[in-house]
């Protein structure tokens, strides 16, 4: 996009429409896009939106994508921003602009041509990528659970194996219905539980050559001396009991050498043989990050200041997973990549702009750990709730912090949103679920 002509308003690019980034170009939308007080433009290479911490129950199957996915096209139009639909190549800081590369569809054809887009304030929000670290065979036999296709085609693997299972005449393998997960962070965890639930919902749908507690094995993996790693060592004891309940098999100090067609090969020689297998260790940030003449930290993550700003370039914030901020009071560490970092980034953003085009000076951002809580199924949940909000832990388990990690979606459906829209679109799930499947079955 070239510059347009006759305009003197300030130009702001938040480049991915993650949960951070659409929060924050939504709020700078209504805040200064209707009003005409500033061009704000997204830059996003997906057509729609879906909250990340959900892609474990995309994959099991206990959300559908049609419900919780939103257009960004009609988002922009509602909130007074510009869509620009690909993705970001590359920067130019002298002319300050941002390189989009040209977008085609399956069959090769050009939808939209490589662009210059310009801008006076550039946020980067491109969030993460799993981080393989060099394991031979991931690219090739994993799937790794990070964007909504990975997650619907590893649904869609599972249900024809339960189909193909459920169909043939000769016995099942000993392996056949077992489903290995290499990680054993929130997003591992989550899944493993969420798959129990799902995989015994799905054979009671007349799968009868199918026995779950005798087909069915769920491995987690993890190199960690024990699960949930980054998180207190309480919820990590709680999540592990609650897993062998469910009888997930859990192996800890194993780290994995390779990913085999149908198995994962760890570093002492032990082969757990399974289907399908989900990569859901480490992370790291988009790889051009590196390339943008900014400093960088060894998980390419942007480096930025308490005002979340490149100490290279004033004019350019990061925030989200690909941004490496210092934790104040917590020597040496970064914040975690939460969902709830990048919440408060956003609403942190989203003022900071808005002073920095009035030529006010910035105060610095400071991380508030609300805590944590893992997901363990439809009626249980684990976790801390407030952190150091108040100085100590509350410890939550049950049905009340199932109730506490649902809200953590609504808080991020009112900034898109706003009340009633939220209130209206809960009320129609709520109805719609009771005449479909718990589980998606396609």
């Amino acid at each position: 996009m070239s510059k347009s002509a006759g305009s003197t308003l300030p130009k702001i690019v938040v480049v991915g429409g993650g949960a951070g980034g659409l929060e924050l170009v939504t709020r700078l939308g209504n805040a200064l896009g209707r009003k005409g007080r500033a061009e704000v433009t997204l830059i996003e290479r997906g057509r729609t939106h879906f909250w990340k911490p959900h892609l474990h129950e995309l994959a099991a199957g206990t959300v559908d994508l049609d419900v919780h996915e939103l257009d960004y096209l009609a988002q922009s139009h509602w909130h007074g921003f510009r869509y620009r639909f690909g993705e970001m190549v590359g920067l130019d800081r002298t002319a300050r602009q941002v390189l989009v590369g040209p977008v085609h569809d399956e069959n090769g054809e050009r939808i939209v041509p490589a662009r210059r887009i310009d801008y006076d304030i550039l946020v980067l929000a491109v969030g993460s990528r799993i981080n393989d670290f060099g394991t031979p065979g991931v690219t090739e036999h994993a799937i790794a659970l990070e964007s909504t296709q990975e997650a619907d085609r590893f649904h869609r693997r599972l249900i024809n194996a339960f189909l193909r299972a459920h169909a043939q005449t000769e016995p099942l393998r000993p392996d056949q219905l077992n489903v290995a997960i290499v990680g054993a962070g929130a997003t591992g965890v989550e899944l493993s539980a969420e798959l129990h639930n799902a995989t015994r919902e799905l054979v009671s749908f007349s799968l009868d050559n199918i026995d779950p507690d005798k087909h069915i094995r769920l491995h987690l993996i993890e190199a960690s001396p024990r699960i949930l790693p980054a998180l207190p060592e309480r919820i990590s004891a709680a999540a592990a009991k609650l897993l062998h309940e469910l009888e997930v098999e859990v192996h800890t100090n194993a780290r994995v050498a390779e990913v085999l067609p149908r198995a994962v090969k760890l570093a002492d020689g032990t082969v757990i043989a399974a289907e399908m297998v989900v990569w859901a260790a480490g992370v790291k940030a988009p790889g051009f990050l590196c390339e943008l003449g900014l400093q960088v930290n060894a998980v390419n993550q942007i480096v930025v200041d308490t005002m979340l700003r490149s100490p290279d370039d004033p004019r350019i914030f990061a925030l989200g997973d690909c941004a490496a901020a210092a934790w104040a009071g917590q020597p040496g560490r970064n914040v975690p990549p939460r969902a709830q970092a990048a919440h408060q980034q956003a609403n942190y953003l989203a003022k900071a702009i808005r002073r920095t085009l009035a030529g006010k000076p910035l105060k610095p951002w400071r991380y508030r750990d609300f805590g944590s809580l893992v997901s363990l199924g439809e009626y249980t949940t684990v976790g801390n709730l407030m952190g150091n909000f108040v100085g100590g832990n509350l410890w939550l388990e049950g049905l009340f912090a199932r109730w506490m990690y649902m809200s953590l979606y609504k808080l991020h459906e009112l900034a898109l949103h706003g009340f009633w829209k939220t209130s209206l679109t809960t009320l129609g799930r709520m109805i719609a679920a009771q005449t479909e499947p718990r589980v998606k079955l396609h």
